[in-house]
C-alpha cells in the first residue's frame, strides 16, 4: 500500500484535526502524551488574538529608542524566530539577534555590541528551565544590572512561556517588563505560529499580522480530503521515499531561505529519529550543482518563485533522486511552510510508527550535561595527541586504530571514521564552535565537496543547538551515522552568575555529556579537539577533512 492510501485509510487528516491522540499509538504513555500535545494544529487560526499585545509593546519599543531585540532561548523556542530574523528581518524596524548557544565568544560580542538601555530581552523556554536560555538571562541581567540599574534594567526583559513555569515566577520576581504565555498544549518544535515564533517577530517590526493571513490559509488547506490537501502530498512523498531506503531528506533552498532549512532540519529529526525508525534531514550548503547524491536521497526543493537557478537544479536532481518541489510566492510565504511541513511531518509519524510529538533521547543528553557539571561523570581522556596538538578520543563502537598513545594525524584519524561508514550511512559533524560566518566558512566549504566525493550525505550542526534537534535522531534513530565531535580548548569565558561554573564549562560539558550519550548508544564516535578556536585550527580541520576524504583542499 502506498502512502497517501494508507493515510486515507487511516482517517488521518481528520483524526489529526480533531486531536485524536491514537493516531500516534495507543499504549498509556503514548497516549498521554499526545492528548496534551496538539494544540499546535489550529495555532494559526488562534495566533491574531496575540496582535494588540505584541502591537503595544512595539509601538512602547518605538517610543523608547528601542534599537535591537535579542532572543535568549534554544531548539523550538528560537529557530523560528531565527528564521524570521533572517528571512524578514530587512523589513523590521529593529535588528532581531537569535542567541541559542552557549559559545562564549558569541556571548561576548552581543554584549561588546549592544547597548542595553536599547536593547530589548526576550526570555524565551517552554519548560521555564531550560538551561541555556536561563544561564544566557543570568549573565545578560548583571550586564543590565550594572549599567541600568535593577528597576529600569528588570524593564528591558520579556519572558516567553508556559503558564505556571519557574520563568514566569521569576520575571514576576525580577521585575520583568511582562510575561507572554505560550499555549501548554504545543511542544516546542511545533511551535512556529505561537508567541515563541511571532513575538520576536512583531517586536523588531515584521509584518505578522501579513505572516498570519498567509499560515491561516495553509491551515485550512491541511484540513482538506487527502486527495486535496497538501501536507497529505508531502508526508506520503517522505514516506515512499523511506520506505525505498531513501531516508536522507534533502533541503535545498533558495538562498534567501538558507535558515529554514535548519528549522525543517529540527522538525524532521526530533520528530521522526526515534524507537531506531528516523528520517536523516540533510541541509544542502553548496552553492553549486550538488553532485553525487547516492540512491539513499530524496530532495524537497524549497524555492522563491522568482529563482531561475533552483527550477533547473531541480529538473537535474530528478536524474538521481526524487524531486518534490515547493514554490513560494514571495519571502512572507515562509509562514505557509511552517504550518505546511508541521502537519506534514505529523503524518509522516503516523505512516512511519512513531509518536513525533516525543523526544526521549534529548533528555539523556540533558542529563549527561548536568552530570558533568556536577563532576559525577566524567569524559574519557584522549587516546592519542597529533604533533599538531589535537586531541583524539575514538569512543562507542569506533575502535581507535592503535595502542593507547600511539601518534595519529588530524588527517588518518578522520580517515579512519570515514572507513568505518557503510552502506546508506551518514557523517555527521557536530561542531562546538561560535556561530561565526568567516569561521565556519571552511567547513561549510568542506562539507559539499566531501560528500560529493564520498557519495555519502553529511550534516553539519552546531553545538549546544543540535541537541535540542538532530541529537534526538542520532541516539534514537537508526544506528546508520558516524559521528565526528569538534571541540576546542580555549580559554574565552563568561561567568554566569549564580553558577559555580561558566559558559566555557557549560558548553564543553554538553560536547562531553553528548560524546558520552552517543557512545553508550553504541554510535561510532571520534571527538577531535583542536588547540584552539582560531580560525587557522578549524580551517586546519577542513584541510585534513577534505585530505582523509581524497578532495583537493581549496581555500
Amino acid at each position: 500500500m502506498d502512502a497517501l492510501q494508507h493515510l486515507i485509510e487511516l482517517d488521518a487528516v481528520a483524526r489529526l484535526r480533531t486531536h485524536d491522540a491514537t493516531l500516534f499509538g495507543t499504549d498509556p504513555k503514548s497516549l498521554a502524551l499526545t492528548a496534551g500535545s496538539l494544540g499546535w494544529t489550529t495555532l494559526a487560526e488562534e495566533a491574531p488574538s496575540l496582535l494588540p499585545e505584541l502591537s503595544r509593546l512595539a509601538s512602547e519599543l518605538s517610543e523608547e529608542g528601542c534599537t535591537d531585540v535579542v532572543l535568549l532561548g534554544m531548539g523550538g523556542s528560537s529557530l523560528t524566530a531565527l528564521v524570521l530574523g533572517e528571512v524578514l528581518g530587512a523589513s523590521g524596524k529593529r535588528t532581531l539577534h537569535v542567541l541559542d548557544t552557549t559559545a562564549p565568544l558569541s556571548v561576548d560580542r552581543i554584549i561588546a555590541d549592544l547597548d542595553p538601555a536599547k536593547t530589548l530581552y526576550l526570555v524565551a523556554s517552554k519548560s521555564g528551565g531550560t538551561i541555556e536560555p536561563m544561564s544566557l538571562y543570568a549573565i545578560f541581567r548583571d550586564e543590565a544590572d550594572n549599567e541600568l540599574g535593577r528597576e529600569a534594567a528588570g524593564r528591558r526583559f520579556l519572558a516567553l512561556t508556559d503558564p505556571g513555569t519557574s520563568l514566569e515566577t521569576l520575571a514576576r520576581e525580577a521585575g520583568f517588563r511582562g510575561v507572554i504565555n505560550t499555549p501548554p498544549t504545543v511542544g516546542g518544535r511545533f511551535s512556529a505560529l505561537s508567541a515563541f515564533g511571532l513575538a520576536p517577530a512583531a517586536l523588531v517590526g515584521i509584518d505578522v499580522a501579513e505572516l498570519i493571513t498567509r499560515a491561516r490559509a495553509m491551515e485550512q488547506a491541511c484540513a482538506l480530503l487527502a486527495e486535496h490537501n497538501p501536507a497529505v502530498a508531502l508526508a506520503a512523498f517522505i514516506a515512499d521515499a523511506h520506505a525505498h531506503s531513501r531516508d536522507k531528506l534533502t533541503i535545498v533552498t533558495s538562498p534567501d531561505l538558507a535558515s529554514f532549512g535548519l528549522w525543517v532540519e529540527q522538525l524532521v529529526a526530533e520528530s521522526l529519529g526515534k524507537e531506531g525508525i528516523g528520517v536523516v534531514p540533510v541541509v544542502e550548503l553548496s552553492d553549486d550543482m550538488p553532485l553525487g547524491y547516492g540512491p539513499d536521497r530524496a530532495v524537497v526543493v524549497v524555492r522563491l518563485a522568482g529563482d531561475s537557478l533552483l527550477p533547473s537544479w531541480r529538473d537535474l536532481l530528478a536524474d538521481s533522486a526524487p524531486v518534490y518541489d515547493l514554490a513560494l510566492s514571495d519571502l512572507h510565504d515562509v509562514a505557509t511552510q511552517f504550518v505546511l511541513w508541521e502537519h506534514a511531518v505529523a503524518l509522516t509519524g503516523a505512516l512511519l510508527g512513531v509518536n513525533p510529538l516525543g523526544q526521549p533521547d534529548v533528555a539523556s543528553a540533558k542529563a549527561a550535561t548536568a552530570a558533568v557539571l556536577a563532576g559525577t561523570l566524567e569524559a574519557p581522556t584522549a587516546q592519542t595527541v597529533t604533533p599538531e596538538g589535537v586531541a583524539l578520543t575514538f569512543a562507542g563502537t569506533l575502535a581507535s586504530p592503535g595502542a593507547p598513545g600511539h601518534t595519529d594525524t588530524l588527517a588518518t584519524a578522520l580517515g579512519h571514521a570515514i572507513a568505518a561508514l557503510q552502506r546508506n550511512d551518514y557523517f555527521a559533524l557536530l561542531a562546538y564552535l561560535p556561530e561565526d560566518v568567516s569561521l565556519l566558512a571552511p567547513l561549510t566549504a568542506a562539507v559539499p565537496r566531501v560528500s560529493a566525493a564520498l557519495g555519502v550525505a553529511i550534516t553539519l550542526e552546531l553545538g549546544p543547538r543540535y541537541l535540542h534537534s538532530t541529537g534526538q535522531l542520532h541516539k534514537g534513530g537508526p544506528n546508520s551515522g558516524v559521528f565526528v565531535l569538534l571541540t576546542t580548548r580555549d580559554s574565552a569565558d563568561a561567568l554566569v552568575p549564580g553558577s559555580p561554573w561558566g559558559l566555557r564549562t557549560l558548553h564543553r560539558a554538553q560536547a562531553e555529556g553528548d560524546l558520552m550519550t552517543l557512545a553508550a548508544a553504541g554510535r561510532r564516535v571520534l571527538h577531535v579537539d583542536l588547540p584552539d578556536v582560531g580560525e587557522d585550527s578549524v580551517a586546519g580541520f577542513a584541510h585534513a577533512l577534505t585530505d582523509a576524504a581524497g578532495v583537493t583542499w581549496e581555500r
